[in-house]
Parts: C-alpha cells; structure tokens; sequence
C-alpha cells in the first residue's frame, strides 16, 4: 500500500493514503497488537488507497477499552469521504458515533476477537462490569457485528439479557439480545500461513485434498534447552533420527490464568511422575504476572525443555511448530484458537478441550474430557509411548479454509 505513516503522539499510529479523499474506508483499531493488527494489516493491504488506518498499540487494553472513543474523535480527519467503518470491538462505537455525528451515516461494521460477557475473570466479583455493557452498546449501534466463531457470537447474544439483568435499576424494557441478533454473523479470523509442505526428512504425511468442515459463509463485507527426556541420550538431536526422539509435546498459548497452565502442568507432572519420555516447548506470549505453575517449569522438565519463553521471530516460532508432534490446548476461554491452527498446519496432532470452539473447528477424535484430567493424561501416554501413532498418521485437516486468500472476499466489499 503505498502510504504514509507517521506518529501523532507516543500511543497513536495513523498511515494516511497518498490522497485522503480517496479513503473511502475507515478502519479503527484500539488495540493495534497480535491478531487485531494482523486482520487490519490484511484488510489495509488490500484496500489500498480506499482505507485510513487509525490505531493504537497493544498497550493497556483496560484503558483503551474505556477512553479510546475520545481519542480517535479527535485523531479522525473531519474532511473524509468515508462511507464505511470497520472496527474491532474494543472500540466504543456508541461514544465516537456521539463525538463525531458525522460519522454516523458510515456503514459500521463491527469485529468481535472476543466478548466480555463470558470472557472468564479470575473471580465473578472482578468482573467489570463495563466492559461488557460497552459491547452491548456498541452492538447496538452498528450495522453488521461479525464474530470471530459461531461459540463467539452464540455466547455473546445468549449472555446479553442475563448480563443486563444484573442493573439494579432503570433496566432496559425489551429484550436488546433480539434487537442485536439479525445484525450479526460469523466470518472466522484469517490466518497468515506460510506455504508449507511435510518432506520425508519429517516423516510425516500431508492431505490437503481433505478440507475442514468449516467455512460455509458467503457474506461479503469490505471490497531453549535441547535435551530429549529423562531417558533419551544427551548427543545433539542432529544426530539422532527423528524416530528415536521423544514426542515433542508444544504448548503454545499466552501464559495467563484463562489458558489454564495448571491443567496442562498438572499433566506434565503426572507424566514425569511415570518416567514417560517426552519433550517439551513451551513457546506462548508472557506477561509480568506469570502463573505459578509456570514459575517452576524449568526446574521441573527442565532435561526435556526444548523452547521456554515467547518467540518474537515468527521464522522461530513456526520451526518449533514444524518440528513438534502434538500441539495442547486446556483453555478455559477460546474463542476461535489461531495458535492451535497454526500447529496444525505445520503438522502437529491436536489435542483440544471439548469445549469453547474446539467442538465447531476439530472432529471429536480431536478432542477431550476436560472433566477428567486423567482423560488427557491417558492419551498422551499413549502418544509418548508409541510417538509413530502421531508421526505416521497426520491429522485429515486442511486449514488453508482460514487463510486471507480463502476468507478475503468475506471481508471486501465493493
């Protein structure tokens, strides 16, 4: 795209056309960071000269969530031609439609990466409150709110009313969830997946003729350590055959109480307590608040840590994929589950929770009772003991439905 970029202060990135006239579309995005920049890269890139691109950086989603609105009312170009918007839903869409009247004649099309109202506090009682009523509010003013899974969009329209029903005074009359419903759809979250194919050298086995039963929607928008385990010999893994290595198990989610890394150390440990022989990469995004059960993983595994820490070349990231057999999934809260796509791709063997999205993305061979901590543990055992069931056998799913080049049209309009 060939445009300018430049800094309006210290939190605030604006790429501007060669000629602002010609934008056409705005896209808005507080929280310019991870998965929400990667979808207005996409969109920015394609859209060219017809997109403005305001944003902020991932910084402080708290603040963002509340006051944004007031910000980009005042970043905005008043002289525009913008006749649509595409936002994500950490916007206030009510309080810039009120800010800047001008706008509210756009087309408002809203991205929903998550909802708050079942996004899982650590405790019911730090639930705030706001959060989710912005969401209401701003589902209410647009045009079209697309969500990122249809357990997204279910779980959003089915809390509404609950959620609203928790105002102890001048409570809404009618059922909003009804108002909102026929504005909504699913256009699942693009991914950005590198051409990729398994060679002999990693024994492993490609169908792409067999597609996921997913993507079915036509709705158009917009035109470490290296070791190898307890009982695996110390020479460098060059030379030792891929056939004689452990299984290398990958854990590749943000390291926050909401993924639940108690459930999948918990299972680790069981394991190690066993003598089973695996490896392990555990290669999420981290904060400053780490779980406990994370603050001991490399003393505990540490002969059978392979990564341990975030990734920020994705070159890295996609070669730890690439070499992993089993990619782990216990989250509490999924709403679609990029991370896990993107393992599968690159050949890993998916183990999901059944619950969240997993059962609408994964056939239920993929999935487990996560009731049962001895259900996963079970499996792995298994997988760990005989690493050929994985290796010899890839999974029959094809995730190149949710790549850009498949899912574009979804989000272009004319």
């Amino acid at each position: 795209m060939s445009s300018s970029e430049f800094p309006c202060d210290a939190a605030e990135v604006v790429r501007l056309p060669s000629s602002l006239p010609a934008a056409t579309v705005l896209l808005i995005e507080p929280f310019y960071g991870g998965s929400h920049r990667q979808l207005m890269d996409f969109l920015a890139a394609d859209l060219g000269q017809s997109a403005l691109l305001c944003a902020t950086p991932a910084k402080k989603w708290h603040w963002v969530a509340r006051v944004s609105a007031l910000h980009f009312a005042q970043v905005i170009p008043e002289g525009h031609c913008f006749r649509s918007i595409f936002a994500s839903s950490v916007l206030n869409l009510a309080e810039l439609m009120s800010l800047r009247p001008d706008l509210a004649g756009c087309r408002k099309i809203l991205y929903f990466h998550e909802n708050q109202l079942v996004y899982p506090a650590q405790e019911e009682k730090e639930r705030d409150f706001q959060y989710g009523y912005n969401q209401i509010l701003s589902a209410l003013v647009a045009d079209i709110n697309v969500f990122n899974s249809q357990f997204n969009l279910d779980s959003f329209l089915e809390n509404i009313d609950k959620f609203l029903a928790k105002i102890p005074t001048a409570r809404p009359k009618r059922s909003v969830a009804s108002e909102i419903r026929p504005k909504c759809r699913v256009i699942y979250f693009p991914l950005n997946l590198p051409s990729f194919r398994f060679t002999p050298k990693t024994s492993r086995l490609r169908t792409p003729d067999l597609a996921c039963k997913l993507c079915n929607m036509d709705e158009t928008l917009l035109t470490g350590a290296s070791t190898c385990g307890r009982n695996s010999s110390v020479l460098g893994e060059s030379q030792i055959s891929r056939q004689q290595l452990p299984l290398h198990i990958v854990w590749p989610h943000r390291w926050e109480h909401d993924k639940n890394p108690d459930f999948f150390v918990s299972v680790l440990e069981i394991l190690r307590s066993e003598d089973i022989p695996f490896r392990l990469s555990v290669v999420g995004e981290q904060f400053s608040e780490v779980p406990d059960s994370f603050q001991h993983v490399a003393f505990a595994f540490g002969d059978c840590l392979k990564r341990l820490g975030y990734l920020p070349s994705k070159e890295e990231y996609f070669a730890v994929l690439m070499d992993a057999d089993v990619v782990v999934s216990t989250a509490n809260h999924e709403f679609f589950g990029a991370a896990m796509l993107e393992a599968v791709h690159f050949g890993c063997y998916p183990l999901a929770p059944r619950r969240l999205v997993y059962p609408e993305l994964y056939p239920d061979q993929f999935l487990y009772d996560p009731s049962k901590l001895s259900n996963l543990v079970d499996i792995l055992r298994i997988f760990c003991l005989n690493p050929s069931l994985v290796r010899s056998s890839r999974p029959h799913l094809d995730v190149s439905c949710f790549s850009w080049p498949a899912l574009r049209q979804k989000f272009l309009f004319s």
